[in-house]
């Protein structure tokens, strides 16, 4: 089988697909063939070394796919060949096959393709954790998006609007806003032409937002932070920007305000059952069409190292998704 390799720590373009072996299943595992694996931030991060979770080299990228059970191990009674699935490996998806803990592995929804049954659940499921749980967001108030065009940011300008919130977007592009009212957003802001700080007030008569949505970090944390209500909700998602933000903590005192961290691989494993439960609502809401992923492209495997790139550049709108079988 070939894979997407990473073999030396380094930018997109160091990594080479090569033939492998096919994997060995395990008795608590199961062999899948990848359909479509998303891509997703932490893959531009785990090939340079820069991502909590250090697999050893040679591996390949990619923590979320769509696929067909090939095999199952001897423990594995709830799912057989043939099945049509989704799992999260935090690596190793950018292959022809991969072999994962059954526990990791969940049934794809009926009526959802592959290229969008792998680019939804982590996305759509930090998303509904952040807002709906971390936030207790409701219906009536106030979200800011920030870099709403990405992936999560789509994800949360719809899953807002599905939760009653009055959503305004935060992009760099005329063009990347204009998605982001594709997919729901109430209000616009354009933060490379408008200082954020004043455009959130003057797009809340004042008051500010109630809760910040920011997977951006850098210097745009401190001036939303500094643009929220009494009692809003900072949701630290991530780090797009490339820096780690240290906003002063006075804001917070005198804003009454929290900073509030969203971790949603570590909520998946210590709360499985709650987060069942919100899977289910989310597949629900995707049968209904309250939720529409945005991929902007598939690539095949040649250039997954292409994909990457466009989404760790934030090139592109939504999600970006590589086709291993191609």
């Amino acid at each position: 089988m070939r894979a997407l390799l990473c073999k030396q720590f380094g930018p997109p373009e160091t990594l080479v697909v090569e033939d492998m072996p096919t994997p060995d299943v395990g008795a608590d595992q199961v062999l899948i063939d990848v359909q479509a694996a998303a891509v997703n931030f932490p893959d531009s991060l785990i090939i340079e070394d820069k991502y909590q979770l250090k697999p050893d080299l040679p591996f390949s990228p990619g923590g979320e796919l769509s696929g067909t059970v090939a095999a199952v191990g001897d423990n594995v009674k709830h799912l057989k060949a043939g099945d049509n699935v989704i799992a999260f490996t935090g690596f190793g998806a950018m292959a022809e096959q991969i072999a994962t803990d059954a526990n990791r592995v969940i049934p794809m929804p009926d009526g959802v393709d592959h290229v969008t049954a792998s680019a939804f659940v982590m996305t759509y499921g930090t998303t509904y954790h952040a807002l709906a749980d971390r936030a207790a967001l409701k219906s009536g108030e106030s979200l800011l998006v920030l870099g709403a065009s990405g992936g999560v940011g789509l994800a949360a300008i719809e899953i807002g609007k599905a939760l009653g919130a009055h959503v305004i977007a935060a992009a760099s592009s005329t063009e990347k806003l204009d998605v982001c009212r594709e997919h729901g957003a109430d209000e616009v802001i354009n933060y490379v032409d408008e200082d954020l700080k004043d455009a959130i007030k003057a797009r809340t008569d004042g008051k500010g937002v109630d809760v910040v949505y920011d997977p951006v970090g850098g210097d745009m944390t401190e001036k939303a932070l500094r643009g929220t209500a009494w009692r809003g909700r900072l949701l630290v998602i991530g780090f797009a920007a490339g820096t780690i933000p240290k906003p002063p903590l006075n804001l917070a005192l005198l804003k009454g305000c929290s900073i509030v961290g969203v971790f949603w691989g570590s909520f998946t494993q210590r709360e499985p059952g709650e987060n069942q439960k919100q899977l289910k609502t989310l597949f629900n809401w995707l049968a209904e069409g309250k939720l529409r992923p945005h991929i902007s492209g598939t690539y095949p495997l040649a250039r997954g190292g292409e994909a990457i790139q466009a989404l760790a550049s934030r090139s592109v709108s939504g999600k970006v998704v590589i086709k291993p079988q191609e």
